[in-house]
């Protein structure tokens, strides 16, 4: 069906009382030959106009006759050039930078990063590489994970901590892709670093709601991650050195100029560091990022990218621990013709962790592996009508775990958790249609289909009950099992299938402001299973399947966007509702480490998220940036349904652990001469929803404590300052070498943030003692960046 769509499409002629044709090409930068996503490519004096995709391809079809086409990317020169438009043309540009410093201050916000008025986008953010490297950061390294939030609706999993919270979402419902391959941990150091090399990403986007029906998997967010290409001009050497770690990239052309690659790696010395003071602990971290393309002829076009990257740890002779990501993609982008263009990806992605216990004496390897082909084609009808379509499938295979023995003596025996397979696969179409000058909308639909393959028993309970009600003791436990069920490999446990539609439009108010809605379905079929609030090594991801379902999520978005001042300042406003029916959590008590029957220790809920965000901007000038509020509640109800019993908090709602009612960033750079250039984050947070203790009673001589319901107390208020200044020496405009120094200072009031609160008795005194753990006080780092 898709391949016989394609054809058609492949040789549609649109008939038109008045004669049109169309013009197509790519819009690259004339330094370095890397593709430009999000120019604006118009026809002066007009309505018709196009955004360039993910590639830099543009097509525009307008009517017979003259016009004078104009090629728009803030932070670049405009071009402009007079077309005859009497036959279908492909016409290419490459656009010049408006200045040329180490990567300069652009004292205009990138376009894309602008609110547009007229596109059905809902809950989207797109940030320039460029507006990521001014802002301050922890011990002096670029983090692109830290910088998302410090936007609306988007929340940190603590001090230090490379994941993220989306409108009350958890860490597993984020979509996180680099170069379209699955990344499912995105943290260097246990958080304090993200796995992104900023020296080696050239775009990303965050789809916080409204997110496109080509997406799917994930109920929260997407988070598109898209690496440069590589110089195609010149060879180019960029590079940093920080206080604990050091980048450095590498690019140019080959294949005799029609082609190019790039190559950036980081390594961190914090073990040096550590062996110098005297400290028998190792700490540390590498990464690599691989790119290269290659231009078969003028329509055809292949590129391959890979990732690789690990982690470290050991404390003395006790324990270690290792876990990394791998990736790899292989592109074939094909223009059929002025009106059809498509990508065909190939990928494979990875994540494993090793523990080391020592004094145990035993070790766990697990890993999650991911194969994935995917084909993507986009339709320029015409000027008001657009079309994406295409298919995706996903091969899962999960290792939960292997526990060795590291010693004959060992008294740990060996186990091997059932290793799960799983098939996902998807189909989908989207419209983006100009219905007025006034009114666009986008809507479509993915069909997602979803089976947990067989290849292992499952064991089987009575009731089909795993996990039932002990009305004697007040608790829930396992389920009384009648025996097993042998699924042959051959076989399909459980098969889902959901469709997932997706509609949003835009209404243009007037020249300066509009309003948007938007509605999203998303089903999610595998899960993290962590009873923390991060993304830690040791978290293990399981398939939706007899036991399990899969996450379904509406979501619900109003907005009010505006542009003033000539779009010098820009505000947007938006409100939303999102439900997720079979949110899993987890019964008091659960063990979730090391078992094979993870359905006796989980309990079917629902959550609900709402909020307000607002997001004010200031565009151009020496000071550029944003102040970012958002007022949220994102809650969970876990019933005892089949299982019996009240459920979790007696069945009533509670705060999830993402819960935050307040969220203030304000995020800014000021450009003080040509030489000096200073930045601040500032920040704000509800603290985070835990689990206090409310009492005790005496059992048997110990002191047993009791606790109030889940998640009914709430850490310390989370605050910090951060600033940076960067210097630029003088230099000659025509010398390649350029170089500047980035000193930064975290936390500068050194607010010493809980990122928990423990509780226990006083050794001496036998007096009950609560003790706040903190991981950041104040932070200063330099940082020099080069680039030749």
């Amino acid at each position: 069906m898709m391949c016989c769509l394609t054809m058609l499409l492949a040789n549609t002629t649109v008939v038109n009382a008045q004669e049109s044709y169309s013009l197509s090409g790519t819009i690259k930068d004339i330094n370095n030959g890397e593709t430009l996503f999000g120019a604006s490519v118009f026809f002066k004096g007009t309505s018709i106009g196009v955004i360039t995709n993910e590639y830099g391809f543009y097509s525009i079809t307008a009517p017979k006759g003259n016009y004078t086409l104009v090629v728009s990317y803030v932070g670049y020169t405009d071009m402009s050039k007079e077309i005859i438009l009497d036959k279908n043309q492909k016409v290419n540009f490459e656009v010049t930078e408006s200045s040329t410093q180490l990567d300069e201050v652009i004292i205009k916000s990138e376009e894309s990063e602008r609110v547009s008025l007229r596109k059905p986008e809902m809950s989207v953010s797109k940030l320039n590489i460029k507006t990521v490297k001014q802002m301050p950061v922890v011990l002096g390294e670029v983090d692109i994970v830290k910088s998302i939030q410090m936007l609306p609706g988007v929340t940190n999993n603590g001090e230090g901590s490379s994941g993220f919270h989306v409108r009350g979402g958890a860490a597993d419902q984020n979509l996180v892709l680099l170069d379209e391959a699955i990344i499912y941990n995105t943290s260097h150091l246990l958080g304090f670093f993200s796995i992104f090399n900023a020296d080696a990403i050239k775009d990303i986007k965050l789809y916080k709601g409204g997110i496109p029906a080509r997406f799917g998997g994930r109920t929260s967010s997407v988070l598109d991650v898209r690496q440069k290409d590589g110089n195609n001009k010149n060879f180019a050497l960029t590079g940093g050195i920080g206080v604990i770690s050091s980048r450095i990239a590498a690019e140019g052309p080959m294949f005799n100029d029609k082609g190019s690659f790039l190559v950036a790696g980081r390594g961190s010395y914090l073990d040096l560091i550590l062996k110098a003071a005297g400290e028998k602990n190792t700490v540390g971290f590498y990464d690599v990022n691989l790119k290269t393309n290659y231009s078969i002829s003028e329509n055809n076009k292949l590129y391959l990218s890979g990732y690789y990257g690990r982690d470290t740890f050991k404390f003395g002779n006790n324990f270690k621990t290792s876990y990394g990501n791998v990736s790899g993609n292989l592109r074939w982008n094909h223009i059929f013709n002025d009106k059809l263009f498509s990508n065909l990806s190939l990928i494979y992605s990875k994540y494993d962790y090793d523990l080391d216990i020592a004094i145990e004496q035993f070790e766990w390897i697990s890993s999650i592996n991911n194969y994935n082909a995917k084909y993507d084609l986009k339709y320029y009808a015409s000027d008001k009508f657009k079309l994406d379509f295409g298919v995706s499938g996903i091969y899962y295979d999960f290792d939960p775990g292997q526990v060795e023995p590291t010693s004959e003596s060992s008294s740990v025996n060996p186990l091997t958790l059932d290793q799960k397979r799983a098939v996902e696969s998807g189909v989908y179409v989207n419209a983006e249609h100009k219905i007025s000058d006034k009114l666009s909308v986008q809507y479509g639909v993915r069909y997602s289909a979803f089976s947990r393959l067989g290849g292992q028993a499952l064991v089987d309970y009575a009731n089909n009950q795993p996990v039932v009600y002990n009305t004697a003791l007040g608790i829930y436990e396992r389920g009384t099992e009648i025996g097993e069920t042998d699924f042959k490999k051959s076989e399909s446990i459980k098969s889902f299938g959901n469709f997932e539609p997706r509609a949003s439009l835009a209404y243009q108010l007037n020249e300066y402001s509009s309003v948007k809605m938007g509605y999203s379905r998303v089903a999610q079929y595998i899960h993290l299973l962590s009873n923390t609030t991060a993304i830690t090594p040791l978290d293990v991801w399981t398939p939706s399947g007899k036991y399990i379902k899969p996450q379904l999520s509406d979501q619900y978005a109003l907005g009010y966007f505006r542009n003033f001042k000539d779009k010098m300042y820009s505000l947007e406003v938006e409100a939303y509702y999102k439900t997720t029916d079979n949110r899993i959590d987890y019964i008091d008590g659960s063990d979730l480490i090391g078992n094979n029957t993870i359905e006796t220790e989980i309990l079917n809920g629902e959550s609900r998220a709402y909020g307000l965000e607002f997001l004010f901007r200031k565009n151009e000038g020496n000071f550029t940036g944003w102040l970012a509020y958002t007022v949220s509640k994102s809650e969970q109800r876990t019933l005892g349904d089949n299982a019996g019993g009240p459920g979790i908090n007696n069945g009533d709602w509670y705060n999830t652990a993402f819960d935050r009612t307040h969220d203030v960033s304000l995020t800014g750079s000021y450009k003080l001469n040509d030489k000096w250039t200073f930045g601040t984050n500032l920040v704000f947070q509800t603290g985070r929803p835990v689990t206090y203790p409310n009492g005790q009673f005496e059992y048997e001589g110990l002191s047993i404590a009791t606790y109030a319901d889940r998640n009914s107390d709430r850490l310390p208020a989370y605050h910090r300052l951060d600033i940076s200044a960067t210097y630029r020496p003088n230099r000659k405009p025509n010398k390649r070498w350029k170089g500047e120094w980035v000193f930064g200072i975290y936390n500068v009031y050194n607010q010493k943030n809980a990122a928990s609160i423990s509780f226990g008795q006083n050794v001496e005194t036998g007096a009950n003692e609560a003790t706040r753990t903190a991981i950041f006080g104040i932070v200063p780092s330099i940082t020099y960046n080069f680039k030749f």
